[in-house]
């Protein structure tokens, strides 16, 4: 079998909310010591001078308690299904390689911008890549969303892949990540195709 789609022994760990306690734990101590907000997450000088740990490093940083609440909630909602469909090590591969590239991918749209004093922070570019794998595994589920409108899992993530790629367009410096989610969905997907062998859109079209 070939090396790169060998799966593992399936075991279930909680390791959503090994993560979500990771997030927390980091977000109390950027409030008690902000200089951990510049240690951890991502900029293009720094990464240049060697911290190449923050390409992993600021997934786990937030900008604000809203933010790390609505991120924190949708890793819950969605990451807990997606680990126990993996399994928690297929899943911690696919959150930390998603996550880590949707990392490096901002940083070579950062340098070559010249967006030197933009610092990347949060768990947004994994999380796309987490509803990608919810809306595959599950096609048929129904997410609410503002707890109102009713969306297929599928229709709710290629929506909000569509929203990103116009915001990216039209908003570029507004200060969101929006090519960082992207890059998330887009890793997700090859993800699915190298490691499952598996083209996401048969998933998603409910044709596997």
């Amino acid at each position: 079998m070939n090396i790169i789609r060998r799966p593992f022994r399936y075991r279930y760990d909680n390791a959503v909310l090994f993560l979500i306690g990771i997030n927390l734990l980091i977000f109390i101590a950027q409030q008690l010591f902000p200089r951990v907000t510049a240690y951890l997450a991502l900029n293009v000088i720094l990464v240049l001078n060697g911290w190449l740990w923050q390409f992993l490093t600021y997934m786990f940083t937030h900008g604000g308690i809203s933010h790390l609440v609505f991120n924190m909630l949708a890793l819950f909602i969605f990451g807990n299904q997606v680990e126990h469909h993996m399994g928690s090590r297929e899943f911690l591969l696919y959150y930390l390689s998603t996550g880590v590239l949707a990392g490096v991918f901002s940083f070579m749209v950062y340098w070559f911008t010249g967006s030197y004093h933009v610092y990347l922070l949060g768990a947004s570019g994994a999380l796309f890549a987490v509803q990608l794998a919810y809306a595959a595994f599950f096609p048929d589920a129904v997410v609410y969303i503002w707890g109102i409108l009713p969306l297929r899992a599928p229709i709710m993530v290629l929506g909000f892949t569509a929203l990103e790629l116009v915001s990216s367009v039209v908003g570029f410096r507004s200060g969101i990540a929006h090519l960082t989610h992207l890059a998330g969905f887009g890793f997700g997907w090859f993800y699915f195709l190298i490691r499952f062998g598996a083209n996401p859109w048969r998933y998603l079209t409910g044709r596997r």
